[in-house]
């Protein structure tokens, strides 16, 4: 084991065989367990090669090939950075870039039909999680805690698409995640008065209400009014 003062690096000695695709799997695995957090600096080269028991030619293949899936970024002269933590989220960063616009459109497709899910398959259990997620996404608006609104906003939308309980459909949008974050934190206005932010009490009761059509309405709706205020792509 070996890290840097930032970042835990549990890392094992490959095998002689297939050293390349087994580094790349260390790698995706220390990503997605959370060792390697989105946006850190992994280790440099010569700390991986010595934890590994690799040469430098595989270090950097395996660092390459998740650079091209969109996992890595490398920054030359500066180190090489978590970018995303799984190939779904990689893929939609490297998709949508930095156009806002995208990834709102994307987001407002799978919202809209988890809501419509979601009002007819949700549990009461689905119902308590969404009510203390939406509370503690409201009291971080109220404290205008930026940070905690970006992270407590995204937890609530991603309850609500739990409680649909299509699998394909959430496993898609957890792959979305880091960009629906990133989402988050462009349209969070601190000029804008706490009680002037939008609210998700009604979808909330929507789907409480087993309303398939009205909790789409309401989750379609904020990302509505978010895309009327963007220029078109096609300008």
């Amino acid at each position: 084991m070996f890290g840097r003062k930032d970042v835990y690096v549990p890392l094992v000695t490959t095998k002689r065989t297939g050293l390349v695709d087994q580094v790349i799997e260390q790698f995706r695995e220390l990503m997605a367990s959370g060792e390697w957090s989105l946006g850190s600096r992994i280790p440099p080269e010569s700390e991986l090669v010595t934890g590994l028991g690799v040469g430098r030619n595989t270090v950097r293949e395996a660092i390459r090939a998740l650079s091209h899936s969109g996992l890595l970024e490398v920054r030359q002269g500066d180190g090489t950075f978590v970018r995303a933590t799984s190939e779904i989220s990689g893929a939609v960063r490297k998709l949508c870039g930095s156009e806002l616009r995208h990834v709102l459109e994307v987001r407002r497709a799978l919202e809209v039909e988890s809501a419509r899910l979601a009002a007819s398959a949700r549990t009461e259990q689905d119902l308590r999680d969404l009510e203390v997620a939406l509370h503690d996404r409201d009291e971080a608006v109220r404290r205008m805690d930026r940070e905690t609104v970006i992270t407590k906003d995204a937890d609530f939308h991603l309850r609500l698409v739990q409680a649909s309980h299509n699998p394909v459909l959430i496993g898609l949008y957890e792959g979305l995640s880091e960009a629906v974050r990133s989402s988050v934190a462009s349209a969070f206005d601190p000029e804008i008065p706490p009680e002037e932010h939008v609210s998700h009490t009604e979808l909330v009761a929507a789907v409480r209400d087993g309303d398939p059509d009205r909790a789409a309405a309401e989750a379609g709706g904020f990302l509505d009014e978010l895309l009327a205020q963007m220029p078109s792509t096609d300008d």
